[in-house]
């Protein structure tokens, strides 16, 4: 899998949490630099230590479904992508940010929720036959950097972004789940 593609699944990855971010970034009246790190760090710790949780899984089974991977990658794919388009038309923004992340076990809570969907990528990476290592580091450090960018756009200019990134996020996933299988089908015949 090329750069520009595990780039592509990074930022889509991290729209939940930007989301989240933006949220705490309107809440948080008196923003430090401090309370960008705390959260963005969160977010990207999660967002890396889940698709390794998922390649590890993957992995243990890959033997098993071999024929079907890029199947499994697909389905994977669209069905997280499709339910990150869903959650941007139902969420409401108060649903978003009901909690404060800078409560450590709201932050941790938070963390984990919206990187449940990078733990289905992290089997995806597995189906692929990829090394897990630069992708979760890429994941994680994207993350990272858009969530710190997120808090602070959220206290600035948050109210403009709306449901947008998630819809963005998922439909890019979509676009890579296709672009996994086609390649896949086109390297059978």
């Amino acid at each position: 899998m090329d750069l520009l593609v595990l780039v592509g699944i990074a930022i889509s990855l991290s729209m939940d949490a930007l989301a989240v971010s933006v949220a705490n970034g309107i809440m948080i009246k008196k923003l430090h630099a401090r309370h960008a790190f705390r959260i963005a760090f969160s977010f990207g710790f999660f967002q890396a230590i889940m698709p390794l949780i998922g390649w590890a899984a993957g992995i243990t089974f890959s033997t098993y479904i071999k024929e079907i991977d890029h199947w499994v990658a697909f389905a994977l794919l669209v069905l997280v992508g499709s339910r990150m388009i869903w959650k941007s038309f139902t969420s409401s923004k108060k649903e978003e940010a009901a909690k404060n992340c800078l409560h450590f076990p709201t932050l941790l809570i938070l963390s984990l929720a919206t990187s449940i969907d990078a733990l289905a990528v992290g089997v995806s990476f597995a189906f692929l036959d990829m090394t897990i290592w630069f992708p979760i580091l890429l994941i994680g450090l994207i993350t990272f950097v858009i969530c710190f960018i997120g808090v602070i756009l959220g206290n600035k200019i948050g109210h403009f972004f709306g449901n947008k990134l998630g819809i963005i996020g998922g439909l890019v996933l979509i676009g890579i789940g296709i672009k996994i299988l086609i390649e896949h089908l086109v390297d059978k015949t």
